[in-house]
């Protein structure tokens, strides 16, 4: 712990007093709390260039007062006293950005409380190889070099982007190299980087309706209008998005699995798009957010694999297949954004983790990365399937080909049923749109159990009899 005080010893106030007086304020005002551990006399005399006795007689007094405690064989802590109300009460106008005023309130979001059946986005943790997973991060710990620990390449590790190139071309027909790959904080970093490099303030962008609500934000932030362009069966309406903004300067999609309602963008669709794109000197961004779970077909290919007027920016992420507290996601971005991309990523956080990326890097190319996908891919499907048979063929289900959750549409209020539920984590699907909205749950099975499955729908079911 470091010296939180100083003293003038050409004060009129003697050493000792200064010394008690500067930890009891502290203590008060609860800039030291219960627990921490208070410097020794003898090194609180080194660090103030004092002598020890004004030290001794200060701390004497604050434990025969009550404010530290000593503990024997440990040392002397700060006590649990009671704070005071020393907050500053601010005065005068307090003004914040447009974009920040714009966003909703923040709520806490359930994740960090607990787990629980249908939680969306959740994988299943106590599968994941943590014993090779935690092999690697000691190997590479063992190993680490001073040069790891400078500041980092702005796009990421050479080798870890090498490595994602490979991945991508081989199983979502990729069309890159690993100079266009930058390694960012997931896929919601992606997001915030696109619409920072390609859009102004005030500029259109269209967004599927239903959709990701995230994407809602990052435009918003950024002073920029989404534009709800309607989802139907075969994925994003182009022709009507054209309608109700031509000007759009780009597109977020997720055609190879959409979120929420699951769907599969269609071939005409997905040229369609590429060709209005080109035509309107527009960008998609496309999320490819768990295109590994795939169950009734093979995988869907990417739509920038079809691209070759390089219009699209390819946002891939290792939280649904790996863990969410990962953090790692990839843009592969046109070979001329490259350097911009990089430039705008800088400014944010200069580079990402050396420690992170070395490890997945070695656990992709060892083979641990897909073969946990092989062995998870017969599980959720199994998940699935209970879901589906617990769910009854009276629920209207959508999306039940591909990741790891179904969209289950109900008549009732989704947001105070939602409000009720104690035993089950349900997302409404109302909370996707921005028009008027369907009514409805996305139920994630990624972290449901087979066996927690019907038990959990007949939750469920109860809730909406009520």
């Amino acid at each position: 712990m470091t010296t939180p005080i100083a003293v003038d010893r050409r004060g009129a106030k003697p050493l000792y007093r200064q010394i008690y007086d500067a930890y009891r304020a502290r203590v008060l005002r609860g800039d030291l709390r219960g627990g921490q551990i208070v410097p020794s006399s003898r090194e609180l005399a080194r660090e103030l260039r004092i002598s020890r006795l004004p030290v001794l007689n200060a701390y004497a007094q604050l434990i025969a007062e009550g404010y530290f405690v000593t503990r024997v064989g440990a040392g002397t802590f700060i006590a649990d006293v009671p704070r005071r109300d020393a907050r500053v009460r601010p005065s005068g106008e307090r003004r914040i950005s447009a974009n920040a005023a714009a966003l909703p309130k923040f709520e806490r979001p359930v994740w960090p409380e607990r787990l629980g059946p249908f939680q969306v986005g959740q994988p299943d943790l106590h599968l994941f190889p943590m014993h090779i997973w935690s092999r690697i991060v000691a190997r590479q710990s063992r190993h680490m070099r001073v040069k790891s620990m400078e500041y980092g390449e702005p796009m990421g590790l050479r080798d870890l982007r090498e490595t994602i190139a490979h991945y991508v071309r081989s199983s979502r027909s990729v069309r890159c190299e690993p100079e266009q790959i930058l390694i960012v904080s997931g896929s919601q970093q992606a997001l915030d980087l696109s619409t920072r490099v390609l859009l102004d303030p005030g500029d259109a962008a269209w967004v599927e309706e239903p959709g990701y609500w995230l994407v809602h934000q990052v435009l918003k932030a950024a002073g920029c209008k989404a534009v709800p362009v309607p989802v139907d069966a075969s994925g994003l309406n182009v022709a009507l998005g054209a309608k109700l903004e031509p000007k759009a300067r780009a597109m977020f999609v997720a055609p190879s699995h959409q979120y929420p309602l699951g769907v599969t963008m269609s071939a005409a669709r997905r040229l369609q798009l590429l060709a209005w794109a080109q035509r309107s000197n527009a960008w998609v961004i496309e999320d490819d957010y768990d295109s590994e779970f795939r169950y009734d077909s093979m995988p869907i290919a990417s739509l920038q694999g079809l691209d070759r007027n390089d219009r699209v920016i390819y946002i891939g992420s290792f939280s649904k297949a790996m863990f969410p507290s990962l953090r790692l996601g990839y843009l592969i971005v046109p070979p001329d954004l490259v350097e911009r991309f990089t430039a705008m990523r800088q400014a944010l956080d200069l580079c990402p983790s050396y420690a992170t990326q070395a490890v997945m890097a070695e656990f992709i190319r060892e083979g641990h990365f897909a073969r946990h996908i092989r062995r998870m891919r017969p599980i959720y499907a199994e998940r699935r399937r209970v879901l589906l048979e617990a769910l009854g063929s009276d629920a209207e289900i959508i999306g039940a080909e591909a990741g790891m959750h179904v969209t289950m549409l109900i008549d009732g209020d989704d947001r105070k049923i939602a409000a009720k539920s104690t035993d089950v984590i349900l997302s409404p699907l109302s909370n996707s749109y921005i028009g008027p909205p369907r009514r409805g749950f996305v139920l994630g099975f990624g972290n449901a159990k087979a066996s927690q499955i019907p038990a959990a729908v007949r939750q469920i079911k109860k809730l909406l009899e009520e």
